[in-house]
């Protein structure tokens, strides 16, 4: 399945929300664009959580464009479709991996953002491109992430390190790029216990788990990815920010962008936190994670349902 329909299939109820208002505000003759019509416009997008910052500069635009003229529904989805694309420009950022010997990513997150389901997804694309994997389970404050991780492990052949309840994650950290080093893995993925932006304590304990792996391994840890639930919409923002703060986050993984109407939000990141988004999860299945580009990403947003 190509990007264009990865996308179409995750933003299915994000689509069908923007299309559906859009053309509620449209006739088949076209329609004059005035201050109501920009109104609407304006309004339909914010439902998108895209946020205002966005909405705004994508509405002044078809403003300049096209007020006090008739315009059909293709021209105006037209001149959206470009707008956003320029708001969203990113390169494709996929992992950076270390030039020599394992490459070290730390997943983090709130509570139920999906990490343990993105880090099943990273663990699938990297052993298709025939990497071996060794996945840390420093959440360690509660078992049943311990055993969720162990069950996709299994399920995708990586190897697995564990700790007892309630352990020193950094110290789970530690041995599982050391388990790296020793088997020459290629990658080691160390997923952290799920918290919120504002428990200091515990966000400190995420600064702690970085500056292990980077004494270990020149470099590391080489991503440090955020994972976001597009649920959540501008929550999201607060988060990153916070994450970012902490760790120094690289880039975000956008995850159950299938579940929201709220997809819009990825343009709410990329204008106010900057960090790039590298991936999206599109569906439950391990193979359901696509490489995050703009234009296929905006041309499915805008694709007839």
């Amino acid at each position: 399945m190509g990007l264009f329909d990865q996308f179409k299939r995750g933003l299915q109820k994000t689509t069908q929300l923007l299309n559906t208002d859009i053309r509620d505000l449209f006739k088949a003759e076209g329609r004059l664009v005035d201050e109501t019509v920009l109104e609407e416009l304006f309004e339909s997008l914010i439902k998108t959580d895209m946020g205002v910052q966005a909405a705004q500069e994508i509405v002044d635009d078809l403003g300049t464009q096209f007020r006090a003229r008739v315009v059909d529904m293709d021209e105006l989805i037209g001149a959206i479709r470009r707008k956003l694309k320029e708001l969203l420009a990113q390169p494709p950022d996929p992992i950076r991996f270390a030039t020599d010997g394992p490459t070290v990513i730390m997943v983090c997150g709130v509570n139920g953002c999906g990490k343990t389901t993105t880090i099943a997804k990273l663990t699938k694309m990297f052993g298709d491109q025939g990497r071996r994997v060794v996945l840390g389970a420093a959440d360690t404050f509660r078992a049943a992430a311990v055993e969720q991780l162990g069950i996709w492990a299994g399920r995708l052949g990586a190897e697995i390190v564990t700790g007892p309840q309630g352990s020193d994650p950094a110290s789970v950290a530690h041995r599982t790029v050391a388990k790296a080093l020793e088997d020459g893995l290629d990658v080691a993925i160390v997923d952290t216990a799920g918290r919120l932006q504002t428990q200091q304590g515990l966000m400190q304990q995420l600064t702690k788990i970085h500056r292990v792996l980077g004494k270990q391994v020149p470099g590391a840890p080489h991503e440090v990815l955020l994972v976001l639930d597009a649920t959540t919409g501008q929550n999201g923002i607060s988060q990153a920010k916070h994450f970012t703060d902490a760790v120094q986050c690289t880039g975000i993984v956008l995850a159950k962008l299938d579940g929201t109407a709220k997809g819009g939000v990825i343009v709410a990141i990329r204008r106010q936190v900057g960090l790039p988004v590298k991936y999206v999860g599109v569906g439950e299945k391990a193979d359901d994670l696509a490489l995050f580009e703009p234009d296929p990403f905006v041309d499915a947003l805008f694709e007839q349902p």
